[in-house]
């Protein structure tokens, strides 16, 4: 049974801005993500990138990817059972250049498991094109209140031709 979904962070918690620059989300990119490997992106910047052949969007909610909507063309890689499907999640992102990793507020599972998949390539050597991961900014909660286009469909994987 699907639970009502937290839109927010706790009451009196505000939620960074994710109308900014490039060149802001940059400056804003978290020290301890930059030395991993992994940055923040903005809605913005990801609006831009969906399209993009070369990036992937990793959605790694549990139960609420079920429930809600999600980003148009994601994969989907729970965050509960993430560290076992490794192997898995990088044959189906070969060849993609640009990895997108997000949860409900990517402030734990979505760094978390970014962080895990770039320890990973970086540890078996695997023979992947990845140059960049990133982790969406806000999350998906951040990007649905942005008002950015969702899907509502239940396949798995979204083929991204929903709106």
């Amino acid at each position: 049974m699907c639970k009502p979904r937290q839109r927010k962070g706790r009451a009196g918690e505000s939620l960074p801005s994710s109308a900014s620059s490039p060149a802001t989300a940059r400056l804003r990119r978290r020290p301890e993500m930059a030395r991993k490997g992994v940055s923040y992106v903005t809605a913005a910047e990801v609006v831009s990138m969906v399209s993009d052949p070369h990036v992937a969007i990793i959605d790694v909610r549990d139960e609420e990817r079920i429930c809600d909507a999600h980003i148009a063309g994601s994969h989907h890689y729970a965050s509960d059972g993430f560290a076992e499907r490794l192997p898995e999640i990088a044959e189906a992102t070969r060849g993609k250049q640009t990895l997108v990793f997000h949860c409900a507020l990517s402030q734990v599972r979505g760094p978390t498991c970014a962080r895990m998949f770039s320890d990973y390539l970086s540890e078996t050597k695997e023979d992947s094109a990845v140059k960049s991961i990133t982790v969406l900014e806000r999350g998906f909660n951040g990007w649905e209140h942005s008002g950015r286009p969702v899907c509502r469909c239940k396949d798995a994987p979204c083929k991204g031709v929903c709106s």
